[in-house]
């Protein structure tokens, strides 16, 4: 029986049986049971915060050109389903708000910035959470660790995490090294070790390792007593770690 039950969280909603980042991935996770989301972010022409892993909408929508440079509206006229199955034909890009919307208050939300748009985003995201009052049921977590840096530092009660895809030598350490308090470390799961996790957990770090979805890798992750798992599967996490404590 496990001892340490991880949080399981659905990356870019149900991503693996559902279009990315869509209100449709993120419906379908929350009913797999889904205990967290994780989703991507950038910013509009106008100024709105969209959710949407690329900065162009090339591959996961009927548009082409980069989201910076078209308005919401614009951007709500494109298809956002369609290209991972019929059933999802009129799926759009989701705004920040919509997601908020669907999601309840008990589920944690990742969000990842993927760009900071000269410090743009930084400023509409903590308007953002500000507004909604859900700061502390959000993580904000970025490849970028200057740019959640300047989030922190504007507004204190901001959770950062820091994603990294390389073998540190002690991630503990690292996120101990910043002038501020960070909140999480977001490893890719291959970059991660048992040794690593228990020193961070000691320290008072959360561990949600991304992308895992092979049963043999979210059991070791289980194992290793990570906080969470980011994976596309959400109901296959969900059935292991039952499957995991009955025996």
């Amino acid at each position: 029986m496990l001892t340490n039950k991880p949080m399981n969280i659905a990356h870019r909603g149900a991503k693996g049986m559902a279009p990315e980042n869509t209100l449709a991935a993120f419906q379908l996770a929350l009913s797999q049971g889904c205990e967290g989301i994780e989703l991507d972010v950038h910013l509009t022409a106008d100024d709105h915060i969209v959710v949407c892993h690329d900065m162009t909408l090339d591959r996961t929508t009927t548009g082409k050109g980069t989201i910076a440079e078209k308005s919401l509206a614009e951007i709500k006229a494109y298809d956002a389903g369609l290209w991972f199955g019929d059933e999802f034909k009129g799926e759009t890009v989701p705004t920040l708000d919509e997601v908020f919307d669907l999601v309840p208050g008990s589920i944690m939300i990742n969000v990842e910035v993927k760009y900071a748009y000269e410090g743009r985003m930084e400023r509409k995201l903590i308007e953002f959470l500000r507004r909604r009052d859900r700061l502390n049921h959000v993580i904000v977590s970025s490849f970028d660790h200057k740019c959640i840096r300047r989030i922190k530092q504007l507004e204190p009660e901001t959770k950062i995490g820091l994603l990294y895809q390389a073998k540190l030598l002690d991630p503990t350490a690292y996120a101990r090294s910043l002038d501020l308090e960070v909140y999480s470390l977001h490893p890719y799961f291959q970059m991660l070790d048992a040794e690593d996790v228990t020193k961070a957990k000691e320290s008072g770090l959360y561990v949600y390792p991304y992308t895992a979805n092979d049963e043999k890798d979210l059991l070791m992750l289980a194992d290793y007593g990570v906080s969470g798992i980011i994976t596309d599967f959400p109901g296959r996490l969900k059935t292991l770690l039952q499957d995991r404590n009955t025996l």
